[in-house]
């Protein structure tokens, strides 16, 4: 989505993480617009045991994870911070440094991140809505969702969609974003053959509109 003419003369193509995925195209529009203070972004997501891969392990058996739901890597230790600080400061113009802490819940795909950030500029939840519509107007992929919605990992289970939600808290001057993505398509496969669809000339969604899933 931010890189898509650079990558229809690439020869070779850096697929992005799935949190990364979530957090920057909730944020790149409020970036790109100098609208909130880059110091204060919070992310706070949820990911689908199938975000570690199919590894062996015990934190990702069954009786370990279901009935339940943690955070892990706290502390800004996760190998995907560097990936969405990188990114994000390239649409500001300028480093960026965030909070974000991953959490694991009991279901096998799916994530649902919630990002918050003081706003710099007085602005109605309707005018943060436009800046979404103009930045992704001819995305395919990222689904805006009306005033009041909020996306559910459910909606985008099995497809290449980046569903987006925005609301403002007037009380507390924050935007808050959520956004939720299927992290083993938009995230990780689905994503790859988007790329590869540019890259070689096809239409952007070929084989993307009715992808069958396992699990």
């Amino acid at each position: 989505e931010l890189y898509k003419e650079q990558i229809t003369k690439a020869q070779l193509v850096a697929n992005p993480g799935c949190y990364p995925t979530s957090i920057i195209l909730g944020l790149a529009p409020l970036i790109k617009s100098a609208l909130i203070d880059a110091s204060s972004i919070i992310a706070d997501s949820k990911s689908g045991t199938s975000g570690a891969g199919r590894t062996t392990s015990v934190s990702s058996l069954f009786c370990e994870v279901t009935d339940g739901f943690r955070a892990y890597k706290v502390g800004g230790v996760h190998r995907h911070i560097p990936e969405i600080e990188q990114e994000l400061g390239a649409v500001a113009g300028k480093s960026i440094t965030l909070s974000f802490t991953p959490h694991l819940l009991p279901v096998s795909r799916g994530i649902l991140s919630t990002i918050y950030a003081n706003l710099l500029q007085d602005l109605s939840e309707q005018q943060l809505i436009e800046y979404y519509q103009e930045m992704y107007a001819n995305q395919p992929f990222v689904r805006l969702l009306s005033k009041g919605q909020q996306p559910a990992t459910q909606y985008v289970r099995g497809s290449n969609l980046c569903d987006i939600g925005i609301t403002l808290d007037t009380r507390t001057k924050r935007v808050i974003i959520t956004s939720a993505l299927d992290n083993i398509v938009k995230g990780a496969s689905g994503q790859a053959v988007q790329n590869m669809n540019l890259m070689c000339g096809f239409p952007e969604n070929a084989g993307l509109e009715q992808a069958p899933f396992f699990p």
